[in-house]
């Protein structure tokens, strides 16, 4: 876990699971993987095997042991709903996410049938828990948009789309069912430009629906220099988020060893 993530929509990240795989266009610069792929072979690094996928149960219960409340991104190096992270590992996270309701955990994938069609069966609690935000990746119409009807689907308690690396004009978008849109430019080597138009656009859908809008940077190769500024102005609006009391160091003890967790 990262208890100072440089992610500007989260305070942390929690990896019970790391490595991933390519799936549409979105993935083409994926920095979790170019981050992992620099400590294939080091002995004892987290990513010794790269971005090869792996289960990590001995990190399931760092959000327990955590007493200062956060907002977790979950699975910021992978994807949870991989087709090869088993059902009932996606649960014991779920578990976690549920015991420690203290924290705020921000689940995002681009596997949304997999997560839709759970949330609608197996993970009914935890998609109807307001701790616990779910999202999918929106980078074009082709891929990005259906995305978000497999998501309004499911209908989770907090429901958002992190539109980035934005790839075009996305056009008219349904936010209904939508409670949260970050957007944000591609970054690092070959970044791929974002055209303030489509940013406006989505900005002025938010606004027209409701929808809290985060624009998390411009991207490109010097992505500090290009900032977070849409038209002079930083954008950090989020869904409100649920505040739940931390429990004692011996609740929380005894939670790691109910949920048998690491």
């Amino acid at each position: 876990m990262s208890v100072n993530s440089k992610i500007e929509w989260t305070d942390a990240t929690w990896n019970p699971v790391r490595g991933c795989t390519k799936i549409s266009p979105g993935c083409k610069h994926c920095y979790a993987e170019t981050f992992a792929e620099r400590f294939r072979g080091v002995k004892g690094h987290p990513f010794e095997f790269g971005f090869d996928l792996r289960l990590v149960p001995s990190k399931l219960g760092d959000p327990i042991r955590w007493s200062t409340p956060r907002k977790i991104f979950v699975n910021s190096m992978s994807d949870l709903f991989h087709p090869e992270v088993p059902d009932d590992y996606i649960e014991n996270v779920c578990q976690v996410m549920l015991a420690a309701n203290w924290h705020t955990y921000q689940v995002l994938t681009k596997r949304a049938e997999r997560m839709s069609r759970l949330l609608q069966t197996k993970l009914r609690g935890a998609a109807n828990a307001s701790n616990i935000w779910w999202g999918v990746s929106v980078e074009d119409k082709a891929h990005g948009l259906p995305r978000i009807d497999q998501l309004r689907k499911a209908k989770p308690a907090v429901a958002f789309l992190s539109i980035e690396p934005l790839l075009e004009d996305l056009g008219v978008v349904n936010l209904t069912g939508i409670h949260w849109v970050i957007v944000g430019g591609e970054s690092g080597h070959g970044a791929r430009p974002l055209d303030a138009a489509w940013a406006r656009s989505i900005r002025a859908q938010c606004r027209g629906q409701k929808v809290p809008f985060f624009f998390k940077q411009w991207g490109g190769v010097r992505k500090s220099e290009a900032g977070r500024k849409l038209d002079g102005r930083t954008y950090d609006e989020f869904p409100d988020a649920q505040n739940n009391p931390v429990p004692p160091l011996a609740n929380r003890t005894q939670l790691l060893t109910s949920l048998a967790v690491a």
